[in-house]
Protein backbone atom coordinates (compact mmCIF):
# COMPACT_ATOMS: atom_id res chain seq x y z
CA UNK A 1 0.00 0.00 0.00
CA UNK A 2 1.08 3.76 -0.40
CA UNK A 3 2.24 5.40 2.35
CA UNK A 4 -0.03 8.26 3.07
CA UNK A 5 1.35 11.55 3.98
CA UNK A 6 0.04 14.77 6.04
CA UNK A 7 0.20 17.90 3.71
CA UNK A 8 -2.58 20.29 5.40
CA UNK A 9 -3.35 23.55 4.26
CA UNK A 10 -3.72 26.68 6.63
CA UNK A 11 -7.26 27.76 5.13
CA UNK A 12 -10.33 30.19 5.56
CA UNK A 13 -11.04 31.56 9.17
CA UNK A 14 -14.60 29.88 10.01
CA UNK A 15 -14.81 26.52 12.32
CA UNK A 16 -17.29 24.42 12.37
CA UNK A 17 -18.75 23.00 15.58
CA UNK A 18 -20.34 19.55 15.66
CA UNK A 19 -23.34 19.88 18.08
CA UNK A 20 -26.21 17.68 16.25
CA UNK A 21 -27.25 14.39 17.13
CA UNK A 22 -27.57 11.59 14.58
CA UNK A 23 -30.20 8.99 14.73
CA UNK A 24 -28.40 6.10 13.08
CA UNK A 25 -30.16 3.35 11.40
CA UNK A 26 -30.36 0.13 12.18
CA UNK A 27 -28.46 -2.68 11.18
CA UNK A 28 -29.68 -5.70 9.90
CA UNK A 29 -27.78 -9.46 10.17
CA UNK A 30 -27.06 -10.58 7.16
CA UNK A 31 -28.42 -14.21 8.26
CA UNK A 32 -24.85 -15.55 8.65
CA UNK A 33 -22.17 -16.22 10.88
CA UNK A 34 -20.05 -12.78 9.47
CA UNK A 35 -20.50 -10.21 12.09
CA UNK A 36 -20.64 -7.85 10.14
CA UNK A 37 -24.32 -6.67 8.85
CA UNK A 38 -26.12 -4.80 6.25
CA UNK A 39 -25.97 -0.72 6.47
CA UNK A 40 -29.51 0.65 5.43
CA UNK A 41 -30.14 4.45 4.59
CA UNK A 42 -28.62 6.73 7.07
CA UNK A 43 -30.06 9.88 8.85
CA UNK A 44 -28.56 13.17 8.04
CA UNK A 45 -26.39 15.34 10.81
CA UNK A 46 -26.92 18.61 12.38
CA UNK A 47 -23.97 20.93 11.54
CA UNK A 48 -24.28 24.54 12.69
CA UNK A 49 -21.33 26.81 12.32
CA UNK A 50 -20.06 29.33 14.23
CA UNK A 51 -17.26 32.17 13.32
CA UNK A 52 -13.90 32.05 15.25
CA UNK A 53 -10.93 33.70 13.80
CA UNK A 54 -7.74 31.94 12.25
CA UNK A 55 -9.31 28.66 13.26
CA UNK A 56 -9.98 25.65 11.58
CA UNK A 57 -12.42 23.02 12.26
CA UNK A 58 -12.41 20.89 15.74
CA UNK A 59 -12.84 16.91 15.07
CA UNK A 60 -12.86 14.69 17.22
CA UNK A 61 -11.15 11.20 17.78
CA UNK A 62 -12.78 8.38 18.94
CA UNK A 63 -11.23 9.09 22.22
CA UNK A 64 -12.98 12.24 23.03
CA UNK A 65 -15.65 14.90 22.26
CA UNK A 66 -15.57 18.86 20.98
CA UNK A 67 -14.85 20.46 24.50
CA UNK A 68 -11.50 21.53 25.78
CA UNK A 69 -11.30 18.75 27.80
CA UNK A 70 -11.10 15.87 25.15
CA UNK A 71 -8.70 15.32 22.22
CA UNK A 72 -9.69 17.64 19.55
CA UNK A 73 -7.91 16.99 15.48
CA UNK A 74 -8.16 20.29 13.97
CA UNK A 75 -8.79 20.41 10.35
CA UNK A 76 -8.03 22.37 7.32
CA UNK A 77 -11.21 24.66 6.13
CA UNK A 78 -11.76 24.66 2.38
CA UNK A 79 -14.56 25.93 -0.20
CA UNK A 80 -17.82 24.53 -0.62
CA UNK A 81 -18.70 23.06 -3.87
CA UNK A 82 -22.17 22.92 -5.38
CA UNK A 83 -21.66 19.36 -6.84
CA UNK A 84 -20.73 17.93 -3.23
CA UNK A 85 -22.63 17.35 0.14
CA UNK A 86 -21.30 15.16 3.55
CA UNK A 87 -24.70 14.82 4.41
CA UNK A 88 -23.76 12.73 7.36
CA UNK A 89 -20.75 12.52 9.95
CA UNK A 90 -20.80 10.92 13.50
CA UNK A 91 -17.38 12.64 14.92
CA UNK A 92 -16.92 11.01 18.02
CA UNK A 93 -16.80 7.65 15.31
CA UNK A 94 -15.14 9.01 11.73
CA UNK A 95 -11.28 8.32 11.18
CA UNK A 96 -10.39 12.11 11.01
CA UNK A 97 -8.24 13.59 7.75
CA UNK A 98 -9.20 14.85 4.28
CA UNK A 99 -10.11 12.61 1.36
CA UNK A 100 -8.36 12.66 -2.06
CA UNK A 101 -10.31 11.26 -5.41
CA UNK A 102 -10.64 11.80 -8.81
CA UNK A 103 -13.90 13.59 -9.51
CA UNK A 104 -15.57 12.86 -13.25
CA UNK A 105 -18.98 13.81 -12.53
CA UNK A 106 -18.03 16.84 -15.53
CA UNK A 107 -16.38 14.72 -18.22
CA UNK A 108 -15.62 18.74 -19.27
CA UNK A 109 -13.67 19.35 -16.24
CA UNK A 110 -12.03 16.08 -14.76
CA UNK A 111 -9.76 16.80 -11.57
CA UNK A 112 -8.48 15.66 -8.95
CA UNK A 113 -9.92 16.78 -5.45
CA UNK A 114 -8.98 16.71 -1.66
CA UNK A 115 -11.84 17.60 0.68
CA UNK A 116 -11.96 17.89 4.33
CA UNK A 117 -14.60 15.78 6.42
CA UNK A 118 -17.22 18.71 5.88
CA UNK A 119 -16.72 17.98 2.38
CA UNK A 120 -15.19 21.31 1.28
CA UNK A 121 -12.51 21.04 -1.42
CA UNK A 122 -9.01 22.12 0.61
CA UNK A 123 -6.72 21.17 -2.67
CA UNK A 124 -7.84 20.63 -6.35
CA UNK A 125 -5.82 19.76 -9.77
CA UNK A 126 -7.74 20.65 -13.04
CA UNK A 127 -6.72 17.97 -15.71
CA UNK A 128 -4.48 19.52 -18.37
CA UNK A 129 -6.39 20.08 -21.59
CA UNK A 130 -4.35 16.98 -23.58
CA UNK A 131 -5.55 14.50 -20.99
CA UNK A 132 -8.80 15.24 -20.19
CA UNK A 133 -9.95 12.30 -22.51
CA UNK A 134 -8.01 10.22 -20.35
CA UNK A 135 -9.72 9.66 -17.38
CA UNK A 136 -12.71 7.91 -18.00
CA UNK A 137 -12.81 4.79 -15.45
CA UNK A 138 -10.18 3.82 -13.95
CA UNK A 139 -8.69 7.51 -12.52
CA UNK A 140 -6.55 6.49 -9.62
CA UNK A 141 -4.78 9.17 -7.67
CA UNK A 142 -2.93 8.24 -4.22
CA UNK A 143 -0.49 10.63 -1.94
CA UNK A 144 2.81 10.27 -2.19
CA UNK A 145 5.57 10.34 0.67
CA UNK A 146 7.26 13.67 -0.91
CA UNK A 147 3.80 15.24 -0.95
CA UNK A 148 2.96 14.83 -4.63
CA UNK A 149 0.03 13.27 -6.12
CA UNK A 150 0.25 10.07 -8.53
CA UNK A 151 -2.20 9.71 -11.01
CA UNK A 152 -3.08 7.80 -13.37
CA UNK A 153 -4.50 8.22 -16.61
CA UNK A 154 -6.44 5.47 -18.57
CA UNK A 155 -4.73 4.77 -21.69
CA UNK A 156 -2.27 7.51 -21.45
CA UNK A 157 0.40 6.72 -18.57
CA UNK A 158 0.93 7.87 -15.08
CA UNK A 159 2.17 11.57 -14.01
CA UNK A 160 3.34 12.54 -10.69
CA UNK A 161 2.14 16.21 -9.73
CA UNK A 162 4.04 18.40 -7.39
CA UNK A 163 1.36 19.99 -4.65
CA UNK A 164 2.54 23.03 -4.87
CA UNK A 165 3.16 24.26 -8.10
CA UNK A 166 0.91 21.67 -10.05
CA UNK A 167 3.77 20.99 -12.56
CA UNK A 168 4.04 17.63 -13.53
CA UNK A 169 7.39 16.51 -12.27
CA UNK A 170 7.85 12.53 -13.44
CA UNK A 171 5.54 11.23 -15.89
CA UNK A 172 5.84 7.64 -18.18
CA UNK A 173 3.77 7.47 -20.95
CA UNK A 174 2.29 4.52 -22.53
CA UNK A 175 -0.87 3.37 -24.03
CA UNK A 176 -1.51 0.74 -21.72
CA UNK A 177 -1.48 1.83 -18.38
CA UNK A 178 -4.89 1.82 -16.77
CA UNK A 179 -6.90 1.64 -13.09
CA UNK A 180 -3.69 1.63 -10.89
CA UNK A 181 -0.57 3.02 -10.24
CA UNK A 182 1.90 2.61 -6.82
CA UNK A 183 4.98 3.86 -6.17
CA UNK A 184 7.01 1.54 -4.52
CA UNK A 185 9.67 1.80 -1.53
CA UNK A 186 12.44 1.63 -3.92
CA UNK A 187 11.44 4.96 -6.03
CA UNK A 188 10.38 2.65 -8.65
CA UNK A 189 6.63 2.86 -10.11
CA UNK A 190 4.33 -0.26 -10.67
CA UNK A 191 2.41 -0.05 -12.76
CA UNK A 192 -1.03 -1.52 -14.17
CA UNK A 193 -1.93 -2.63 -17.72
CA UNK A 194 -5.22 -3.85 -18.32
CA UNK A 195 -8.75 -3.46 -19.66
CA UNK A 196 -11.18 -1.41 -21.60
CA UNK A 197 -10.27 -3.52 -24.96
CA UNK A 198 -6.31 -3.59 -24.83
CA UNK A 199 -5.28 -5.89 -22.27
CA UNK A 200 -4.12 -8.84 -24.66
CA UNK A 201 -3.04 -12.54 -24.13
CA UNK A 202 0.05 -11.10 -25.30
CA UNK A 203 0.69 -8.13 -22.73
CA UNK A 204 1.83 -7.97 -19.35
CA UNK A 205 -0.80 -7.05 -16.84
CA UNK A 206 1.59 -5.52 -14.65
CA UNK A 207 4.76 -3.88 -14.66
CA UNK A 208 7.44 -2.00 -12.52
CA UNK A 209 8.93 1.28 -13.86
CA UNK A 210 12.36 2.62 -12.69
CA UNK A 211 12.59 6.70 -12.33
CA UNK A 212 14.04 6.86 -15.74
CA UNK A 213 11.53 5.23 -17.26
CA UNK A 214 12.74 1.61 -18.04
CA UNK A 215 10.44 -1.73 -17.33
CA UNK A 216 12.79 -3.37 -14.87
CA UNK A 217 10.27 -6.23 -13.73
CA UNK A 218 6.98 -7.38 -15.86
CA UNK A 219 4.34 -9.93 -15.12
CA UNK A 220 2.35 -11.74 -18.31
CA UNK A 221 -0.43 -14.04 -17.17
CA UNK A 222 0.09 -16.09 -20.00
CA UNK A 223 3.51 -17.47 -19.15
CA UNK A 224 1.60 -19.30 -15.72
CA UNK A 225 -0.92 -21.23 -16.61
CA UNK A 226 -3.72 -18.84 -17.48
CA UNK A 227 -3.38 -19.33 -21.54
CA UNK A 228 -5.66 -22.31 -21.52
CA UNK A 229 -8.95 -23.42 -20.78
CA UNK A 230 -11.14 -21.53 -18.84
CA UNK A 231 -8.86 -18.04 -19.05
CA UNK A 232 -7.69 -17.91 -22.77
CA UNK A 233 -10.90 -17.17 -24.53
CA UNK A 234 -11.78 -14.94 -21.69
CA UNK A 235 -12.44 -11.03 -23.34
CA UNK A 236 -14.53 -8.29 -21.26
CA UNK A 237 -13.00 -5.17 -21.93
CA UNK A 238 -9.62 -7.05 -21.96
CA UNK A 239 -8.28 -10.28 -21.13
CA UNK A 240 -7.86 -10.25 -17.97
CA UNK A 241 -8.92 -6.85 -17.07
CA UNK A 242 -6.85 -6.41 -14.39
CA UNK A 243 -7.34 -3.62 -12.22
CA UNK A 244 -5.01 -3.31 -9.17
CA UNK A 245 -1.20 -4.38 -8.01
CA UNK A 246 0.37 -3.86 -4.99
CA UNK A 247 3.79 -4.78 -3.28
CA UNK A 248 3.36 -6.89 -0.44
CA UNK A 249 5.96 -6.06 2.72
CA UNK A 250 7.40 -10.29 1.52
CA UNK A 251 8.37 -8.57 -2.17
CA UNK A 252 5.75 -11.08 -3.85
CA UNK A 253 2.81 -8.80 -5.79
CA UNK A 254 -0.68 -9.07 -5.40
CA UNK A 255 -2.25 -8.71 -8.56
CA UNK A 256 -6.05 -8.78 -9.33
CA UNK A 257 -7.40 -10.03 -12.24
CA UNK A 258 -11.02 -8.92 -12.30
CA UNK A 259 -12.17 -11.08 -15.56
CA UNK A 260 -10.96 -14.23 -13.87
CA UNK A 261 -12.89 -13.49 -10.46
CA UNK A 262 -9.39 -13.64 -8.37
CA UNK A 263 -6.18 -12.58 -7.21
CA UNK A 264 -2.90 -14.15 -7.40
CA UNK A 265 0.32 -13.32 -5.52
CA UNK A 266 3.31 -13.69 -7.63
CA UNK A 267 6.66 -13.78 -5.99
CA UNK A 268 9.84 -11.69 -7.86
CA UNK A 269 10.45 -14.62 -10.54
CA UNK A 270 6.59 -14.30 -11.31
CA UNK A 271 5.74 -17.83 -10.04
CA UNK A 272 1.72 -17.39 -8.68
CA UNK A 273 2.69 -18.62 -5.42
CA UNK A 274 -1.43 -18.22 -4.30
CA UNK A 275 -4.29 -17.85 -5.70
CA UNK A 276 -7.26 -16.10 -3.60
CA UNK A 277 -10.98 -15.14 -4.27
CA UNK A 278 -12.36 -18.49 -6.73
CA UNK A 279 -15.84 -18.86 -5.41
CA UNK A 280 -15.90 -15.45 -3.51
CA UNK A 281 -14.73 -12.81 -5.85
CA UNK A 282 -16.93 -11.34 -8.46
CA UNK A 283 -15.40 -8.21 -10.13
CA UNK A 284 -12.96 -7.51 -7.68
CA UNK A 285 -11.31 -4.65 -7.15
CA UNK A 286 -8.53 -2.89 -5.15
CA UNK A 287 -7.90 -5.96 -2.93
CA UNK A 288 -5.69 -4.57 0.14
CA UNK A 289 -3.32 -6.64 2.25
CA UNK A 290 -4.61 -6.02 5.37
CA UNK A 291 -1.74 -6.42 8.39
CA UNK A 292 -3.58 -9.38 10.13
CA UNK A 293 -3.13 -11.24 6.69
CA UNK A 294 -6.52 -10.88 5.71
CA UNK A 295 -7.47 -8.83 2.32
CA UNK A 296 -10.23 -6.75 2.00
CA UNK A 297 -11.46 -5.65 -1.79
CA UNK A 298 -14.34 -4.30 -2.58
CA UNK A 299 -17.28 -7.20 -4.99
CA UNK A 300 -19.60 -4.92 -7.03
CA UNK A 301 -20.85 -7.88 -8.96
CA UNK A 302 -24.53 -9.29 -8.50
CA UNK A 303 -24.45 -8.21 -4.69
CA UNK A 304 -22.35 -5.29 -4.39
CA UNK A 305 -20.39 -5.39 -1.17
CA UNK A 306 -17.14 -5.35 0.77
CA UNK A 307 -15.20 -7.95 1.68
CA UNK A 308 -13.15 -9.44 4.01
CA UNK A 309 -11.44 -12.59 4.08
CA UNK A 310 -9.07 -14.66 6.19
CA UNK A 311 -5.94 -16.68 5.05
CA UNK A 312 -8.15 -19.34 4.67
CA UNK A 313 -10.50 -17.56 2.32
CA UNK A 314 -13.24 -17.56 5.24
CA UNK A 315 -15.26 -14.12 4.93
CA UNK A 316 -14.64 -12.80 8.33
CA UNK A 317 -16.35 -8.94 7.57
CA UNK A 318 -18.68 -7.81 4.99
CA UNK A 319 -20.79 -4.96 4.18
CA UNK A 320 -23.27 -4.68 1.60
CA UNK A 321 -23.28 -1.89 -0.32
CA UNK A 322 -27.16 0.08 -0.16
CA UNK A 323 -28.66 1.52 -3.53
CA UNK A 324 -28.78 5.21 -2.99
CA UNK A 325 -29.49 6.40 -6.67
CA UNK A 326 -29.99 3.72 -9.84
CA UNK A 327 -26.32 1.78 -11.05
CA UNK A 328 -24.74 3.53 -7.91
CA UNK A 329 -23.75 0.34 -5.88
CA UNK A 330 -22.89 -1.72 -9.19
CA UNK A 331 -20.18 0.69 -9.56
CA UNK A 332 -18.20 -0.09 -6.38
CA UNK A 333 -14.66 0.05 -6.99
CA UNK A 334 -12.77 0.61 -3.56
CA UNK A 335 -12.86 -0.54 0.14
CA UNK A 336 -9.74 0.49 1.74
CA UNK A 337 -9.57 0.18 5.94
CA UNK A 338 -9.00 3.40 7.87
CA UNK A 339 -6.94 3.20 10.96
CA UNK A 340 -9.66 3.34 13.57
CA UNK A 341 -10.73 0.13 12.07
CA UNK A 342 -13.39 1.81 9.74
CA UNK A 343 -14.10 0.71 6.37
CA UNK A 344 -14.24 3.87 3.41
CA UNK A 345 -16.09 2.20 0.45
CA UNK A 346 -16.18 3.95 -3.04
CA UNK A 347 -19.60 3.85 -4.64
CA UNK A 348 -20.06 5.77 -8.13
CA UNK A 349 -22.20 8.60 -6.33
CA UNK A 350 -20.98 9.05 -2.99
CA UNK A 351 -17.87 7.81 -0.14
CA UNK A 352 -19.28 6.20 3.28
CA UNK A 353 -17.15 5.41 6.03
CA UNK A 354 -18.73 2.18 8.03
CA UNK A 355 -17.62 0.89 11.69
CA UNK A 356 -17.28 -2.87 11.78
CA UNK A 357 -20.86 -2.84 12.85
CA UNK A 358 -22.28 -1.81 10.03
CA UNK A 359 -22.83 2.13 10.65
CA UNK A 360 -22.34 5.07 8.30
CA UNK A 361 -20.79 7.53 10.56
CA UNK A 362 -19.40 9.71 7.28
CA UNK A 363 -21.37 9.87 3.40
CA UNK A 364 -19.84 12.40 0.73
CA UNK A 365 -21.83 12.31 -2.12
CA UNK A 366 -22.74 13.54 -5.50
CA UNK A 367 -25.98 15.80 -5.06
CA UNK A 368 -28.61 16.10 -7.20
CA UNK A 369 -26.80 13.97 -9.92
CA UNK A 370 -28.24 10.93 -11.86
CA UNK A 371 -26.54 8.10 -13.56
CA UNK A 372 -28.79 6.63 -16.94
CA UNK A 373 -27.28 3.49 -17.21
CA UNK A 374 -24.02 1.55 -15.50
CA UNK A 375 -21.68 2.83 -17.97
CA UNK A 376 -22.72 6.47 -17.41
CA UNK A 377 -21.76 5.35 -13.34
CA UNK A 378 -18.52 4.01 -14.36
CA UNK A 379 -17.41 6.69 -15.92
CA UNK A 380 -18.42 9.63 -13.90
CA UNK A 381 -18.73 7.97 -10.90
CA UNK A 382 -16.22 8.16 -7.97
CA UNK A 383 -13.62 5.14 -8.76
CA UNK A 384 -11.03 4.92 -5.96
CA UNK A 385 -10.52 7.26 -2.71
CA UNK A 386 -8.04 7.63 -0.21
CA UNK A 387 -8.16 9.09 3.67
CA UNK A 388 -4.86 10.66 4.79
CA UNK A 389 -4.84 10.64 8.07
CA UNK A 390 -5.40 14.24 10.42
Amino acid sequence: MVSLVKNWFKIGILAVLIIGTVMISGCTNTGSTIPAPQGTTPQTVAIATTTIPNASIPVTTQTGLTTSSKTIVMQPRGVADPAFVADVMIPEKIAPGTTLMGDLHDLTRPRIVEVNMLGEIVWEYDAPEDLKNYVSMGFSVVPLQNGNILAGFSKNGVYEINRTSKDIVWKFIDSKCSHDAERLGNGNTLVVDGGYGQDTIQDAQVREINPQGQVVWSWYAKDHGFNQAPYNTINNQGWTHTNAASRLQNGDTLISLRNFNIVVEVDRDGKVVRTIGEGTMDQQHDPEALPNGNILFANPGQSPQAVEIDPTEKVVWNYLIPEATTFSSQATRDADRLQNGNTLITAANRLIEVTPQGDIVWQFRLKDIQFTNFNDAASKGFYKAIRIPA
